[in-house]
């Protein structure tokens, strides 16, 4: 079978799939702007594309994303057809739609079957559009109206396309009914073989620090540190949190952008404007145990998991982190947000504890029991890889389940475009 697998950052989601897929003896190329040239990854032949065409100066706001989209969609599709030209036909058409790239890849193979990574479908319900007050817009008629447009990408996929998958229950439930009955719930996995306790694990950090698991590290990790991911709740509780342990070291990870919501006011940071508004509170000595360390390898990111005593992981109702099933994977002790994609994974004093997302009182009191209690923390550690390992691990459970899926998706009789 021919497989073309499309994402802007290949390999992406399809990092273990693609090999896979090509030791099941399937002929497996890649179409990415990643790359400038023809290479070869894993036995997957990785083809480069060019984006063209420039955003539109002074374009309604919100159709800026949309325009975006649309030009890597024809960009991505003059791309598909040199590949065309070249005599390439394939069987499957695996794609992550969220840049809107394979948009009109069923125009020059209407045979293909297009199997979709469904992320996320944006909702207008409270739950979703002014779940945290601090950032409403105050504009909740004109965020529906904008928000739906923002769907107009996964609309069009949705004519398309011949089935989806879906990493968690919450995510598929995002998208609309029609949509149910063509997704599969699987995750991407975790390598739970490599994820996993080292009681000799040693982090550096800061002025050349080296914590270990006799230490008391605190962990809090985003892509990018931002409010989607609970960062200025953290911080805001940060002050008292260094008050009670005066022995802890708080250990944060990632970048300075944006990866969800709004960027940041007049040029700054979220990660900045946080620090701002909570460094006064904190005296030098306590602010030099709280340590900043960007983006990391990703070794460094688990010896960062394996050296934590307590891990805190917040979230709006939105993308489940792999972050924090990596983190249950190494057992740390979880202290999560008690919203929808969480409770999918962490079950209250079995697997994790949970707070209220706004409640910074119950983080830090509930933080601060955590830290006194290494018998609760070892057993929630214990039980969280466990259900880890049962349902998430990519070698025996997530990767075959992706397999079949492909290999189910070549058996359907193609949608066609509808005009």
């Amino acid at each position: 079978m021919k497989i073309l697998i499309i994402h802007q950052n290949f390999p992406g989601q399809y990092k273990y799939l693609a090999p896979a897929l090509v030791k099941r003896g399937h002929e497996v190329a890649s179409l990415t702007p990643k790359v400038d040239k023809p290479t070869n990854w894993k036995g997957v032949k990785v083809l480069p594309y060019k984006i063209k065409g420039n955003s539109t100066r002074g374009i309604h706001p919100w159709l800026q994303d949309f325009e975006t989209k649309i030009l890597r969609g024809t960009s991505c599709y003059q791309g598909a057809l040199e590949l065309k030209a070249r005599g390439f036909a394939p069987d499957v058409i695996l794609a992550h739609h969220g840049w809107g790239e394979s948009m009109f890849l069923k125009d020059v193979w209407p045979n293909a079957r297009l199997g979709l990574y469904c992320e996320l479908y944006h909702l207008t319900t409270e739950e979703f559009a002014r779940f945290d007050p601090e950032f409403d817009r105050g504009t909740p008629d004109l965020d529906a109206m904008r928000i739906r447009l923002k769907n107009l990408n996964n609309r069009i996929h949705e004519e398309i396309m011949d089935a989806g998958v879906s990493p968690t229950r919450f995510q598929a439930s995002t998208f609309p009914e029609r949509w149910q009955d063509r997704i599969t719930v699987t995750h991407d996995g975790i390598f739970t073989d490599e994820v996993k306790p080292n009681p000799d694990a040693r982090l550096e950090v800061t002025d050349g620090r080296v914590l270990t698991r006799d230490d008391e590290v605190i962990t809090f990790i985003n892509r990018n540190l931002e409010p989607y991911r609970g960062y200025h709740v953290f911080m805001r509780a940060l002050p008292e949190i260094l008050r009670r342990r005066p022995n802890a070291h708080v250990v944060m990870l990632g970048g300075d952008e944006v990866s969800y919501g709004a960027k940041a006011p007049d040029g700054k940071t979220w990660k900045q404007i946080f620090i701002d508004e909570v460094r006064g509170q904190i005296p030098d000595a306590d602010w030099a145990r709280v340590h900043y360390l960007g983006r990391v390898p990703y070794d460094r990111f688990l010896a960062m998991m394996q050296v934590s005593q307590a891990h805190v992981y917040l979230t709006y109702p939105f993308v489940l982190s792999w972050s924090l099933l990596e983190a249950m994977s190494a057992e740390c002790a979880i202290l999560a947000s008690d919203t929808r994609p969480v409770r999918e994974v962490l079950t209250e004093d079995e697997t994790g504890w949970m707070v209220d997302f706004f409640d910074r009182e119950a983080l830090v009191d509930r933080l601060c029991a955590l830290l006194d209690d290494p018998e609760t923390r070892a057993r929630l550690g214990r039980n969280a890889r466990a259900f880890v390992q049962q349902n998430y691990d990519l070698r025996t459970v997530c990767l075959p389940e992706h397999v079949a899926w492909v290999e189910r998706l070549a058996t359907l009789e193609p949608r066609p475009v509808i005009d």
